[in-house]
């Protein structure tokens, strides 16, 4: 055998080894159970709306039934900015006031891409706009935001931007300096904790951790992929995201929390023009109260769970309350 061939075996089984390790630490034990678990609720107005509720009506709901303590609500530029220059807040302050009320703790999602399809919630007047004519009007937007809310305690972070990283949604551009404005900006204003957000299947969330006090995950079981055209189930155990979230502390000293917990379906279609049927392929009583079991054996502290708009469109328009009185029980 030629030394070369020998060389390159050897240079085989190495990177076959390290492979091995690799999948091993990131597959193998049990991460430590978190002593307490702090669970949140993600909330859009705009995809309350797309169900056809009323989304005053699921808010109250959220507060004073569910009784959550911690509300994550996505701020679309297109509903606080829907003529240029001229900004309504009427909606925000109705629902901060109702946090307040109820003494429930909030997170902003601010930005041009919050959470909720589209994803980037541009107003009409924005898209035809330059991208750095986008950028300037997306800065003062997050002035005008963040100066109106600074003095509310209630409001424990800002998250700025949704997955900036994740090339998902129907967005004109990522531009990771200009994140990093976004970010000076905010902290100029108020010192507040900021929080970045990456997938926490696709990546290993060290850009985030680097821009961001909080590291924010998503955490999902099973999805639709549209370049398989099939149902995917994610085949990460528990342990996944305990390793990368031990990495992230010992490398950046920040802490990793799950900011958008699979709670309702995803599908080839949104929701709203799902039929039931297909929307119980990848949600139902069991897979939800599978979900939080997987999740409460991550060792992560906090999860914000994604779908109340959905449990309760299920309540009220198909009798089905199972998973709302069981998120209740949770929460």
């Amino acid at each position: 055998m030629s030394k070369i061939l020998k060389y390159f075996l050897s240079a085989v089984l190495g990177l076959f080894l390290l492979l091995l390790l690799f999948i091993a630490y990131f597959s193998l034990g049990s991460p430590p159970r978190a002593e307490k678990i702090t669970w949140g609720i993600n909330f859009s107005q705009k995809h309350t709306q797309n169900l056809g509720l009323d989304w005053q009506e699921v808010y109250s709901a959220i507060t004073d039934d569910l009784e959550a303590e911690k509300i994550k609500i996505a701020v679309h530029w297109d509903m606080i900015e829907p003529k240029r220059g001229e900004y309504y807040f009427d909606d925000l302050d109705w629902q901060t006031s109702k946090a307040k009320e109820k003494g429930v703790k909030l997170v902003l999602v601010i930005g041009m891409k919050t959470p909720r399809w589209p994803e980037c919630h541009l107003p009409e007047w924005a898209v035809d706009l330059s991208k750095e004519e986008q950028q300037q009007a997306i800065l003062l937007l997050l002035e005008k935001i963040v100066s109106r809310y600074q003095d509310q305690p209630l409001i424990e972070a800002w998250q700025i931007e949704n997955e900036p990283f994740f090339p998902f949604g129907v967005c004109p551009w990522t531009d990771l300096d200009f994140l990093k404005k976004e970010i000076a900006l905010v902290r100029s204003i108020d010192q507040r904790t900021i929080i970045i957000s990456e997938s926490g299947e696709g990546s290993f969330w060290l850009r985030a951790a680097e821009l961001g006090d909080i590291v924010a995950i998503t955490m999902y079981r099973q999805a639709w992929f549209e370049q398989l055209n099939r149902y995917v189930e994610y085949p990460f155990r528990p342990i996944f995201y305990w390793r990368k979230a031990q990495i992230i502390k010992k490398l950046y000293g920040k802490e990793v929390i799950c900011g958008e917990l699979q709670a309702e379906p995803w599908g080839p279609k949104l929701l709203y023009d799902s039929p039931l049927e297909e929307q119980r392929k990848t949600m139902d009583l069991i897979q939800f109260r599978q979900n939080i079991d997987f999740a409460s054996q991550t060792g992560l502290k906090e999860f914000t769970l994604w779908g109340a708009e959905w449990w309760y469109w299920l309540k009220t328009k198909h009798n089905q309350p199972e998973i709302w009185e069981e998120a209740k029980k949770i929460l």
